[in-house]
C-alpha cells in the first residue's frame, strides 16, 4: 500500500503522533507484528484518529466488520473504556485468538467480543444499535456495507471505512477490489441517510454519519 500523502508528510504525522502516545507498548508490539509479516493495519496515525472520533461521538458500542488481529479494535477500546464494548469479526479464528492475546495485555476494561465468520453474515444476526461501525472487509464487498450498517447504527452514529482511496485506484478502477471501493464511495456520498467525507490520510478513511 502506497501512502496517498507525500512521504515527508506521512513521516511528519507519525512524528507528531509519537509525541502524543510515546509509551504505547501494546500498539508497538502489534505494529512490529504487522511489519514482520507484511500484514495491513491502519497504523498509529489513523488509529489515533479512530480513538478521537470514538471519544467525540461519546460511543460505547463499536462493531468492526473485518478485524484482523485486532489493531484498530485496540484504539476503539481505549475510547469506549470499561463502560463500552467492541465486537470484532473475522473469518480466521487464529487472527481473533491473536487479537485476544494482544487485548489482554492492554487491560483497559473494555468488553471485547470475538466472532468468527463472514462479517456481513455475522452482522445480519446482531442486534443494534451500535454507535460506530468500522468497515474493513474485502473490498469487492464494500457495496454491501451501507444498507447493513444503516440498519445497525443509531441516529448520529458513524460508519468509518478504511482504504477509501485504495492506493488511488478508485480514479480508474480496473479490478473487482477497486470497483468495489469506488462504488461504495459513490453510494455513501449519494445516500440520503448518510453525510460523508473522506480524509486523505494513509490510504483514505471515509467517515459517514447516519443522519436519518
Amino acid at each position: 500500500m502506497t501512502p496517498i500523502l507525500r512521504s515527508e508528510i506521512e513521516t511528519y504525522l507519525h512524528q507528531l503522533n509519537s509525541t502524543q502516545s510515546p509509551k504505547d507498548v501494546v500498539g508497538q508490539l502489534m505494529e512490529e507484528r504487522a511489519a514482520r509479516d507484511d500484514f495491513p493495519i491502519v497504523g498509529p496515525v489513523v488509529g489515533s484518529m479512530l480513538e478521537l472520533l470514538t471519544r467525540t461521538a461519546c460511543a460505547t458500542r463499536v462493531l468492526e466488520l473485518g478485524s484482523g488481529f485486532g489493531y484498530s479494535a485496540l484504539f476503539f477500546s481505549r475510547a469506549v473504556g470499561p463502560k463500552g464494548s467492541v465486537t470484532l469479526t473475522d473469518s480466521d479464528p487464529e487472527l481473533l485468538d491473536e487479537a485476544r492475546q494482544f487485548h489482554e495485555q492492554e487491560q483497559n476494561g473494555c468488553l471485547f467480543e470475538y466472532l468468527t465468520g463472514d462479517a456481513l453474515e455475522l452482522a445480519a444476526n446482531l442486534a443494534g444499535p451500535f454507535d460506530i461501525i468500522f468497515n474493513d472487509i474485502d473490498k469487492e464487498f464494500y457495496p454491501e456495507v451501507p444498507e447493513r450498517a444503516l440498519s445497525l447504527l443509531r441516529p448520529g452514529g458513524l460508519l468509518i471505512t478504511d482504504n477509501a482511496l485504495w492506493n488511488g485506484d478508485v480514479l480508474n478502477p480496473k479490478d473487482a477490489a477497486a470497483r468495489g471501493v469506488a462504488t461504495y464511495n459513490s453510494m455513501v456520498y449519494g445516500h440520503s441517510c448518510f453525510r460523508t467525507s473522506i480524509i486523505p490520510v494513509r490510504d483514505g478513511v471515509a467517515i459517514s454519519q447516519k443522519i436519518r
